[in-house]
């Protein structure tokens, strides 16, 4: 019969950037796993403080919309029963997470970061979340996000707060996620990316994001932005974290047809294998254009260090996507206004006004356009699906533009051309369904993290896994984590 120490015996450096002993809270989850099968620890101590730390420092973070502090501690007892009587689920069991607060928990409120769900509750949990809850992870609570998943809070919610520094940007919808992981309240969580909220969170917040294709992950029960683009997936400290969950919540299901047929891989089974060899295809024109100083030196260095562990960087000329970044505003918006169709115009008034404008928006898209729209988006899938057959991994950016802060993010969204030049790196790969995996990379002067992309073919979140483990193997960027 497993036996777990009492949490008082364990001593971690509270330092966040030590190289040696790390504080309990900013363990790997993949770490904790082994820390709580081994019995060093207890899923109802982990769970216990997480909860404790969540109560400290979320009042000022505002990740969480919603903490289900009693429901986390009974599924805690349950998982450290099961494991004590020998039955161990897996790397999941008894390790505390959380999900953004758009995937629906049965018993307990979805709202979306809308006013008018604040009072919805689900009977079911959303497929990705029954299978997380089948892996034995405890479930700490629902995190915030921006209204419908777009790009601005509502006014009647408090926003969450970067925990490397309040006066920069959380990142895109999925920022309770980024924070709350960042910061230490969780060990992994589930996000959505649509136009880059899985992947603007992560690197705002030196996470590692993957967006996984279009499909790989069922969206039954997830409260739908636009659901051609919409992707759900992990946002964790590292690769292998971010493997181990979307191992978990991957695969088909019946009761979300789009969702693929495709086995899921073991996705950790290549990790310790490295790069050599990979093809790591680089638009130097592309990666470059309008990038900042900062950027671009992080991308050089991560691709010596790519080259330094044995793997081939192949330059190619991409075609443009500025087409298809302007394309998504439009398609988004029509997706979203066929999604709000119940609630919008009927109650228009409770919605903010930056997500009303986008669903109005989305009303009045003619159907020949719509048409266009899709044609050339079919060309781009076509022409992206190309490029993997001469290079296995893209190496890019996620934005031109280190760590923005709040106030220059909210002039920018006054600016719809710099609205696209933020997104120019990130839509792309939601309106051709591949994946893609956000590392941090490098710091700004100022100490707040940076991150590049690493975008794969069609269904091959495996390699994408591999190539960002080798590349966490030899740095050490996203070792990092905020100061409390």
């Amino acid at each position: 019969m497993q036996r777990f120490h009492d949490s008082s015996e364990l001593r971690y450096s509270e330092s966040p950037n030590t190289s040696g002993d790390t504080a309990l809270h900013y363990l790997d989850l993949t770490e904790l796993a082994a820390r709580i099968r081994s019995g060093e620890i207890s899923p109802v101590a982990a769970a216990r403080a997480q909860l404790d730390r969540i109560a400290a420092l979320d009042g000022k973070l505002h990740s969480y919309a919603l903490v289900m502090a009693d429901a986390a501690m009974a599924q805690a007892e349950a998982a450290e029963a099961e494991i004590g009587a020998g039955f161990y689920r897996g790397p999941l069991h008894g390790v505390p997470v959380a999900v953004k607060d758009l995937c629906d928990t049965a018993g307990f409120a979805t709202a979306g970061g809308m006013a008018i769900h604040r009072n919805r509750v689900p009977a079911e949990d959303a497929t990705a979340v029954c299978r997380l809850k089948q892996a034995g992870a405890v479930l700490l609570g629902k995190l915030q996000l921006t209204e419908g998943a777009y790009s601005d809070h509502h006014p009647s919610i408090e926003a969450p707060r970067n925990p490397w520094h309040a006066d920069h940007w959380p990142g895109m919808s999925s920022s309770g996620s980024g924070v709350a992981t960042a910061a230490g309240l969780c060990y992994g969580s589930l996000g959505s990316d649509t136009g880059g909220s899985i992947r603007f969170p992560c690197a705002a917040n030196g996470l590692t994001g993957l967006k996984p294709s279009w499909g790989r992950v069922s969206r039954h029960g997830v409260l739908a932005l636009a659901p051609s683009l919409d992707h759900v997936g992990p946002m964790a400290r590292s690769a292998v974290d971010a493997g181990v969950l979307l191992g978990v919540i991957a695969g088909a299901d019946a009761e979300d047809p789009s969702a693929s047929l495709d086995p899921v891989p073991d996705y950790l089974a290549a990790v310790h294998q490295g790069v050599r060899g990979l093809r790591i295809g680089i638009d130097a024109a592309w990666n470059s254009d309008g990038v900042d100083s900062a950027t671009a030196a992080m991308l050089a260095d991560a691709i010596e260090t790519f080259r330094a562990l044995g793997a081939r960087i192949v330059e190619l000329r991409l075609s443009d996507v500025a087409q298809a970044v302007a394309d998504w505003f439009p398609l988004c918006a029509v997706e979203a206004a066929v999604a709000h169709a119940a609630t919008y115009p009927a109650r228009k008034s409770e919605y903010g006004p930056v997500f009303a404008s986008v669903v109005e928006a989305g009303r009045s898209v003619s159907g020949t356009e719509l048409q266009r729209i899709l044609l050339r988006r079919m060309a781009l899938r076509g022409r992206m699906a190309a490029v993997f057959g001469d290079v296995d991994v893209l190496l890019i950016p996620v934005q031109p533009f280190a760590s923005p802060t709040v106030a220059e993010m909210q002039a920018l969204a006054r600016t719809p051309s710099l609205v696209s030049v933020l997104l120019r790196y990130t839509a792309p790969f939601d309106m051709t369904g591949h994946p893609t995996i956000t590392l941090p990379g490098g710091v700004t002067k100022a100490g707040m993290p940076l991150a590049f992309q690493l975008a794969a073919a069609h269904m091959d979140e495996a390699t994408l896994v591999r190539a960002g483990a080798a590349f966490q193997g030899a740095t050490r960027w996203h070792r990092r984590h905020p100061l409390d």
